[in-house]
């Protein structure tokens, strides 16, 4: 069975990084899905990290550096998520996709955190899903799917069940130009995922539910992205 990527947003482990506690309840879903197939892991750095960019960037540091802490942020939630998922997934994070492959031959679960400045964890999640071969590939953001603006400032936010990839890339844009991007998939992963036809499932990772079904392929409450 072809293994899924899974891109979790560092909004979900946010709290978790905070207290300096593992995110136990998203890692027994994790493990439960993991008994039918392989799973992939990015986690990126949510709040924490853009707390830590926006002081840097008040200091007058510059974006690649800035981008390099937010690395580190994303790193350190993967070691949380790699501590409550136990003795099923990796042991350390992978720094670069090959690794993460290499240590998919041995591990049901592989967790990494971001590579290198300029790409986000949902970037990495997508080349993941290209070496691995992906099926799918979920994103599990604080939102419950795509919308055509932010639904946390706008009211009247409309959710789309069903989107092509064109249709994703209009509504993300082209590029990011700051460190620490707070939207709800990457404009360079969203190119990746339509080059290479990888369908994409959005979802609110804590809806545990959502997220186990998005997983799995079976009908979930989010958006779904194809041809």
């Amino acid at each position: 069975m072809r293994p899924v990527v899974v891109s979790i947003g560092g909004s979900i482990l946010g709290d978790a990084a905070a207290r300096v506690e593992p995110p136990q309840e998203l890692a027994e879903c994790l493990k439960g899905c993991a008994r039918s197939t392989r799973l992939l892991v990015t986690t990126g750095g949510g709040p924490l990290a853009r707390r830590f960019i926006e002081d840097g960037r008040a200091r007058g540091l510059p974006e690649r550096r800035l981008d390099r802490i937010g690395i580190l942020v994303t790193r350190w939630n993967a070691q949380l998520l790699l501590l409550a998922l136990g003795q099923v997934a990796n042991h350390v994070a992978p720094e670069t996709v090959p690794g993460a492959m290499r240590l998919s031959r041995r591990h049901r679960i592989v967790v990494m955190g971001g590579t290198a400045p300029g790409w986000t964890t949902d970037t990495v999640a997508a080349r993941l899903a290209v070496a691995a071969k992906a099926s799918h590939l979920v994103n599990a953001t604080s939102v419950d799917g795509v919308y055509d603006s932010d639904p946390r400032k706008n009211r009247r936010a409309r959710r789309f069940d069903a989107l092509t990839y064109a249709e994703l890339a209009r509504l993300v844009g082209t590029r990011h130009t700051k460190a620490g991007p707070n939207i709800v998939f990457d404009p360079r992963a969203a190119r990746i995922v339509a080059r290479h036809r990888i369908p994409v499932h959005v979802v609110d990772g804590r809806d545990l539910k959502s997220l186990r079904a998005a997983i799995l392929g079976k009908p979930f409450h989010g958006t779904r992205v194809g041809p």
